[in-house]
């Protein structure tokens, strides 16, 4: 099968960026997909970051410390970007606004305002593919879920339940980022840096919370600054989201939860959805595992457990018996970018797409006011009719 390849820049070559590259290494793994990354170029403000890809990936032509000259680069045609939240409105509409596709990290903007201007360059280049970055809905359990929301088997929904934990942030002595810092973070804190995946499915499912009441607790006052001193951290680590969400004829309690500070969970996602004739539930602590429970009227009320096959988006070499992973995630949700980007959104080979802008807008909306919520003590209405 002939694959168009799609030339990509870095833009923030740490942890994510190597995860990409990782991805672009192992596409071989795909099967029956006519299309293939390749980084060309990398750019990012710490020589050693770079040097990485460099040594790593054969395909990096070009190493720049300026992304204005990656963005002038006519051998990228796309760009992933992932840097701290208070750059994303400059660099991401410089990214579109030069006509490159883009795949960014969340939450798309330090902040609603933030947002909207990215929002603004997205509109002036209707031909420019955007989304956002969110793996865990690749998962085949996940994935199984949402066709069951699809096929409307819930029946009346009577709660859902969406959450993404860690535990990374337990350790007081851990130094502090610049996630610790409302300059570079954003006052959103936790929620910012992992709400995207949270509210990823309901969003897709067309549940957006009516209101939102917030419970967000700053759990470890100050870390080692790296200079023998302490400093503050200044950001939420725990965010507890109480909303009532609508589903056209229905409204339900909805509980969304972003913690940092779990302790004994390393990235735990997870979402539940209760229903009078039907109730699921997935989490990535157990990946093998999807549970669900039919009910009729009258009848016994058993959960099934199964293990779910390896059965993902796009097909690969792994057989069915065996275990999928975080970097199996990202490699299916990186084909899906690829995917709409080489076909078109109307042309994809399946159709579970990444993360829109539109999503991504969603949640800045509940996350502020998920803020003010916290500040007042206050449910707070949600209008998606503005």
């Amino acid at each position: 099968m002939a694959k168009r390849t799609i030339r990509f820049g870095v833009i923030g070559c740490g942890l994510m960026g190597r995860e990409f590259a990782s991805a672009a290494a192992r596409w071989c793994h795909l099967m029956d997909v006519n299309f293939a990354p390749a980084i060309t170029a990398v750019c990012d403000a710490n020589p050693e970051a770079t040097s990485w890809f460099k040594q790593a990936v054969p395909s990096v032509k070009r190493v720049y410390s300026d992304y204005k000259e990656l963005l002038d680069d006519p051998d990228v045609d796309a760009v992933y970007c992932a840097v701290p939240h208070h750059l994303h409105a400059q660099i991401y509409t410089d990214i579109i606004m030069a006509g490159k596709h883009l795949l960014g990290e969340k939450p798309f903007g330090i902040d609603q305002e933030a947002n909207a201007k990215i929002g603004k360059a997205i509109a002036a280049s209707p031909d420019v593919i955007v989304r956002c970055s969110s793996e865990f809905p690749f998962f085949p359990g996940a994935l199984q879920i949402s066709q069951w929301v699809k096929e409307e088997r819930f029946g009346k929904i009577i709660e859902v339940e969406a959450g993404f934990w860690h535990s990374s942030d337990l350790d007081p002595l851990k130094p502090i980022n610049w996630k610790r810092i409302v300059a570079s973070n954003g006052e959103y804190g936790c929620m910012g840096d992992l709400g995207m995946h949270v509210l990823h499915l309901p969003m897709r499912f067309g549940w957006k919370p009516q209101n939102v009441r917030s419970l967000l607790t700053k759990v470890v006052g100050e870390r080692p600054d790296g200079k023998g001193g302490l400093a503050p951290c200044e950001t939420w680590d725990n965010a507890i989201l109480a909303c009532e969400a609508q589903s056209g004829d229905q409204e339900f309690p909805m509980i969304l939860s972003t913690k940092r500070i779990a302790p004994g969970h390393a990235n735990t996602w997870f979402i539940r959805i209760q229903g009078t004739a039907f109730s699921a539930e997935f989490t990535t602590k157990n990946p093998k595992q999807i549970s669900w429970l039919p009910y009729e009227q009258g009848g016994n009320q058993a959960w099934h457990v199964m293990d779910a096959p390896y059965k993902s988006a796009y097909g690969t070499i792994t057989g069915g018996i065996f275990e999928f992973g975080f970097s199996d995630s990202i490699l299916q949700m990186w084909a899906a970018f690829c995917d709409e980007v080489a076909n078109g959104t109307e042309g994809m080979l399946q159709p579970f797409h990444c993360a829109t802008p539109e999503e991504a807008a969603g949640s800045h909306r509940i996350f502020t006011a998920a803020l003010e919520s916290n500040r007042s003590g206050n449910t707070i209405p949600l209008n998606w009719g503005e």
